[in-house]
Order: structure tokens, then sequence, then C-alpha cells
């Protein structure tokens, strides 16, 4: 197919964006959320243990806004959401693209709880308000969205599906072997799940469990099988979050990986006082996949 007709053929899907974005940012604004847009181009990605950031001109582009994000929270800004593009290097499939659309959105004195409550009336609002979208086999899927969530634990489900607890016997590489292979394949097909109380390994920029250290306050959100968005009770304290980014940095370094320079800014920022927050991560082209009922992010993305 040239690319005239491809173009052309990804218009229903191009026009369900466009619908989406609408639909997201009314949410929001009805909510008194602040739309904010952060650097993209970026002088100190996030260090984590496992994203690579691509390198551009001396400088990243961005694997998320969230620390920039974070710093409008401790500056005083309460609520605000961002739509745009992020970037991972080396990540590319059915599910991944090295550039990607993000939806992030973060409340002051909220946690993940608050934020699960949160996503589920987004996700709710959407689809209800694209229904009517599309055009020729384009239907939206928007009854996964309106049906009943499922909440289970990460160690009810692994034990159930894996036949190991997790969070008491942690092993990095079975867990994410046995998440993609065991898990995520047991998910049902025509609903939400949404998996929380995350190993505390797992937690990256999470908050502990209070009385139970051995959990991160973490869910993920799956539609239709689709994993598609991640949130936190964000972590507050600068020491112990300086504490992780060294760690990671040293596991980085061991396997020869890229060990990115500390964010100051946002560590500064952070022992200045960031309130309690909880933030939400959420990815547009794999909602777009979920709410067409479409395989790929080929069936999506014009131009990759």
């Amino acid at each position: 197919m040239h690319e005239r007709e491809r173009l052309a053929a990804l218009a229903p899907v191009l026009r369900l964006r466009s619908a989406v974005n609408a639909a997201i940012r009314g949410f929001f604004l009805e909510r008194d959320f602040v739309e904010v847009e952060t650097p993209v181009r970026v002088a100190v990605p996030a260090m984590e243990r496992h994203i690579d950031a691509e390198p551009a001109g001396g400088a990243w582009l961005r694997t998320s806004p969230e620390l920039h994000m974070k710093r409008l929270l401790a500056a005083g800004l309460p609520r605000l959401f961002q739509i745009g593009p992020c970037f991972r290097h080396g990540e590319r499939g059915d599910r991944h693209n090295p550039e990607y659309s993000m939806l992030e959105w973060y409340r002051a004195g909220a946690d993940y709880r608050v934020m699960l409550t949160e996503i589920e009336a987004l996700l709710r609002h959407v689809a209800l308000a694209v229904r009517l979208r599309g055009e020729g086999a384009l239907k939206v899927q928007d009854a996964i969205f309106t049906r009943p969530w499922i909440v289970e634990s990460v160690r009810d489900v692994f034990r159930r599906e894996a036949g190991w607890d997790p969070v008491a016997d942690y092993e990095e590489r079975r867990f994410e072997r046995d998440l993609v292979e065991r898990v995520e394949p047991s998910l049902p097909r025509d609903r939400c799940v949404a998996l929380v109380d995350y190993p505390a390994a797992q937690g990256a920029l999470a908050r502990l469990k209070p009385g139970d250290a051995a959990l991160a306050e973490r869910w993920e959100v799956y539609a239709g099988g689709l994993e598609l968005a991640n949130a936190f009770s964000e972590l507050t304290d600068a020491a112990e979050q300086r504490r992780r980014f060294k760690a990671w940095g040293g596991e980085r370094r061991a396997e020869g990986s890229a060990v990115y320079p500390l964010d100051e800014a946002f560590l500064a920022a952070l022992a200045a006082g960031m309130p309690p927050s909880g933030g939400v991560a959420l990815g547009l082209d794999r909602l777009l996949m979920a709410l067409a009922g479409l395989a790929t992010l080929d069936d999506v993305l014009p131009f990759r």
C-alpha cells in the first residue's frame, strides 16, 4: 500500500484521537486542573533502573514529564495535567515505539486510591464521549471502559496465576517473566483491570505502604488486557529519592547502561516540600488501540 492510501485509511483513527484529546481536556478542565507544558528536551532525564533516554545534542529527550510536573506541584500548583510526546531509547514493537504520546496528571492531597477512582471516571467519560465516532470497520469499544472494573492485588493474582508470592519472595527476573507470560494473558478482555500494591522494588518513585514497607503504593490499569496506565502515591522524601537514584545509577553502571546526572533541581523541590500527591501516566496511543479494538501501534500511528 502506498503512503497516500495508508494515511487515508488511518483517517478514522486520527479523528478518534482528536475526539479523545478533546474529551480528556474537557474532563480535567471541568475539575479545575491546569494544562501545562514542560520541556521535551531536558538537561537531566529521570534516573530509573530500566528506562533509557534518547540523547539529543548534549541533552536528552524526556522519557516522561514527571519531574518537571512535580516541581510545579511543589511550587503550589495543586492540579495539573499534560498531553505530549515522550521518548524511550530502543523500544519498538507492536506495543512500543521510541516516540509515544503520554497523558500525565497529578493531584496534591491525593493518593493512589484516589487516582484509581479518578482514572475510572476519566476513561468512562472518554469512552462515552467518543462512542459514536468512527467510520467503516472502526467501532469504539466503549463497553470495556463502562463495565464494572476488577481491582486485585498483585500478590493475589500472582499466587493464583503464577503459583508464588512476589512480595515475600521477590525476584526481579521471575517477576517480569511471569507478569508477561502468566499474569497478563489471564486478564479479562472485556473490561478494565487494576493491579494494585506492587512489591516495593517495583515502586520506582512511589511511596511505600504505611505499615508494610514490602509494598509500594502503585497500580497498573489494563484495558482489554492491554497495559494502559501506571500510578503512584508519589514519594515526597528527598533523601529517600536521592538514595534510590544513586542505587539505580550503580545498577545501571554495573550492567553497562548509561548513568545520568542526578536531577538536583527536582531533588531541591522535594526538599523544599512537595505535598502528598498522586500521579498517573497513561499511554494515549494504547488507549486508542483499546478504544478502536486495534492490535498494534501501526494501526494508530501514521508515522513510525
